[in-house]
């Protein structure tokens, strides 16, 4: 079966109900979506399917075919996205482990809300959870990137 991740096509082997998640990181390669919960409540395993935020370990490699997945390995290459240099400028990792989830949810939100208001944001990034608690700055970061 062929999944098209970051743009690039991956001819792998699985099972259809695997989920995505162990494809991308056991099979692919691309360790960057991290395994949190397992039951989608999290948020650290969020990729863009489609240029939606998806949870990753309940999407199963099946209904992932003929969609375009972009993990945060696919967001920039050289981290130069806007996301990516709005976490940096704000200090915004502490452990790390969910940001890219969290990175991954804004990305989505920016192309639903390009100008996002501070509810828009509190809505769309609610179920990603970061146990160092850095909201604020996530938040702040989001604002940035969306200027540009």
């Amino acid at each position: 079966m062929i999944l098209n991740v970051n743009n690039k096509n991956y001819d792998i082997s699985a099972s259809n109900d695997m989920p995505l998640l162990w494809a991308l990181r056991d099979i692919i390669g691309l360790t960057g979506t991290k395994y949190g919960c397992g039951i989608g409540v999290c948020g650290s395993c969020t990729v863009l399917i489609n240029d939606v935020a998806e949870r990753s370990c309940l999407t199963t490699v099946q209904e992932a075919i003929g969609k375009k997945i972009t993990t945060i390995e696919g967001l920039s290459t050289d981290n130069s996205h806007p996301l990516q240099k709005a976490w940096v400028s704000e200090n915004v990792t502490q452990c790390g482990y969910c940001q890219p989830g969290q990175m991954m949810q804004a990305a989505s939100l920016l192309k639903q809300y390009p100008n996002p208001t501070d509810e828009q944001i509190d809505a769309e990034m609610q179920g990603n959870i970061c146990r160092c608690g850095t909201y604020n700055r996530i938040k702040v970061a989001i604002k940035i990137a969306a200027k540009g």
